[in-house]
C-alpha cells in the first residue's frame, strides 16, 4: 500500500517554474566568475616553476610569504613587509572612503532636495566623469599636481610658495586623484538613502529645541546610515585594490597591493604568490560586503 501511495502523488518537477530562466545566468556565472576564482585559488596552492608558471605541487609558501612566516628551511625569517603593504593599502583606501563621504554628503543632500528634473542634471554632472577612461584622469591629476601643474603655478603667481611643492608622488596625490575617481560611489547611494527622508522628522526635532548638530547626529545619519555604510564599502573595495592611481601618482617608492599584484605576475612571473595576494584581496572584499550586508538586514530589524 506504501509503494502504491507513492506512486500515486502527483510528480513534482525538479525545478520550479521560472527556474529555468535562471539557468543561462546561472552558466554564466559560474564560467565567469567561479571558475577563474577557482583556478585563481588552485594557483596560489602550488609551487612556483623555475623559470615562471607553476609545479603541480602543493605549497602553501606563498601565503606564509604574505603573512610573515618563516619558510620551512628556514632561508626566510619572520618579515611582515606584505602586511605592511595591505595594511597602508588598506589605510589609504579607508581615508579616500571618509574622505569621499565628507566631500559627497553635501551634495547627495543637495542633489536630494532639488526639483525632478534638476535632480536628473546634476546625477548626471556627478557621473559625467564615467564617461573618460580611468586612465585619462588619473594623468590629468597628474598634470594638476606636479611641480610645474596647475596648483604649484597658482601658488606661486599668488606669491604664496617660493619653490614648488612635492605633492605627487606622495599618499595624499594618491589619495586625492582616487577621491575624484569614486565620488559618485559615495554620492548616488546616499542620494538614495537621503532622498526616502521624512523631512517631518528633521522639522520635529528642531521643534523640540535640538540644535543642528543633534539633529544631524540622531535623526539624519541614522536614517542616512545605509547609504553611508554602502558608500562607504563600494569606494573602500576598488580603492583597496586600485593600480592606476597608486603606480602613476603614488610612485615605485610607495607600493601598495595593486601594483604589488601585477609585479608578482607580470614581472616576478611568481604566478602562485601572485594568486595568493590575490586570493588573500577577495576575502577581504568579501568581508567587507558581508559586513555591509549585516548592517542593512540590521537596520531593516530596527525599522
Amino acid at each position: 500500500m506504501d509503494l502504491v501511495r507513492v506512486l500515486a502523488r502527483p510528480h513534482r518537477p525538479f525545478l520550479r517554474p521560472g527556474m529555468g530562466k535562471l539557468f543561462p545566468g546561472f552558466v554564466l556565472f559560474v564560467l565567469l566568475f567561479l571558475a577563474p576564482v577557482g583556478i585563481v585559488v588552485v594557483y596560489s596552492l602550488l609551487t612556483r616553476g623555475t623559470y615562471g608558471g607553476v609545479v603541480w605541487r602543493v605549497d602553501l609558501d606563498s601565503y606564509a610569504r604574505i603573512f610573515g612566516l618563516p619558510n620551512e628551511d628556514m632561508l626566510r625569517e619572520w618579515d611582515f613587509v606584505y602586511l605592511g603593504i595591505f595594511a597602508k593599502s588598506a589605510g589609504i583606501a579607508a581615508a579616500t572612503a571618509f574622505a569621499t563621504l565628507l566631500a559627497g554628503f553635501p551634495a547627495a543632500w543637495y542633489i536630494a532636495r532639488q526639483p525632478d528634473r534638476r535632480k536628473f542634471l546634476l546625477l548626471t554632472l556627478v557621473t559625467l566623469p564615467f564617461f573618460a577612461n580611468a586612465l585619462v584622469r588619473v594623468y590629468a591629476w597628474m598634470l594638476i599636481l606636479r611641480a610645474d601643474g596647475l596648483v604649484n603655478n597658482i601658488l606661486s603667481g599668488l606669491g604664496l610658495i617660493d619653490a614648488p611643492l612635492q605633492m605627487i608622488y606622495t599618499p595624499g596625490a594618491v589619495v586625492i586623484s582616487m577621491v575624484y575617481q569614486y565620488l559618485p560611489f559615495m554620492v548616488l547611494p546616499l542620494f538614495a538613502s537621503i532622498e526616502k527622508m521624512d523631512l517631518r522628522l528633521i522639522e520635529a526635532s528642531r521643534d523640540l529645541g535640538a540644535g543642528g548638530a543633534v539633529t544631524f547626529r540622531r535623526v539624519v545619519l541614522p536614517l542616512a546610515m545605509p547609504g553611508v555604510v554602502a558608500g562607504l564599502v563600494l569606494v573602500f573595495v576598488p580603492s583597496f585594490g586600485n593600480f592606476i592611481a597608486p603606480t602613476l601618482i603614488g610612485g615605485s617608492k610607495d607600493l601598495q597591493v595593486g601594483p604589488l599584484l601585477a609585479q608578482a605576475f607580470l614581472s616576478a612571473r611568481d604566478w602562485p604568490f601572485g594568486s595568493a595576494v590575490a586570493t588573500v584581496l577577495s576575502s577581504l572584499v568579501l568581508l567587507c560586503l558581508f559586513a555591509m550586508a549585516r548592517s542593512e538586514t540590521r537596520g531593516k530589524e530596527t525599522a
